[in-house]
């Protein structure tokens, strides 16, 4: 990498030449992520996903439809009090739409975030199942050994 003069109204600077820009890109800083946003936008997909509108779920969570509308556009930061009144009204526990809202956040850093599940919760759950529970299966979900 060599520095190179410019002059940029009349004061000089000096630029590394030789870098692509891709090189140069990789030395920006990460987006800001507001967590506001990936809550109202959880929120939003949830109910859209349910086919619900802001009207009805605004009117079981007992929020005002216009507050739930800044809610999920981001503009207004719920508490968990009212999120926890509107995750009552949509049927989704408050903790699952907290950790949707993790994942989101961790994608947007960067962090890679492990596809199972602890092997102690697995091994607290493993004495639930019965030693035949792979019978119980549909055929394609069922293990093969």
């Amino acid at each position: 990498m060599v520095k190179q003069p410019v002059s940029v109204n009349g004061v000089v600077r000096w630029r590394d030449v030789g870098l692509t820009e891709d090189a140069h890109r990789e030395h920006k800083e990460p987006k800001m992520v507001v967590l506001r946003h990936e809550i109202g936008d959880v929120l939003r997909d949830v109910r859209q996903r349910q086919g619900r509108t802001l009207r009805e779920v605004s009117h079981n969570a007992r929020v005002s439809l216009g507050y739930l509308s800044e809610v999920e556009r981001g503009q207004k930061e719920a508490s968990s009090e009212l999120l926890s009144s509107i995750c009552g009204a949509l049927d989704v526990p408050l903790s699952l739409m907290l950790r949707e809202v993790s994942d989101r956040v961790a994608m947007a850093e960067g962090v890679d975030i492990p596809d199972t599940v602890p092997s102690d919760l697995t091994n607290q759950f493993a004495t639930v199942l019965p030693e035949d529970w792979t019978e119980a299966l549909p055929q394609d979900m069922a293990p093969s050994h």
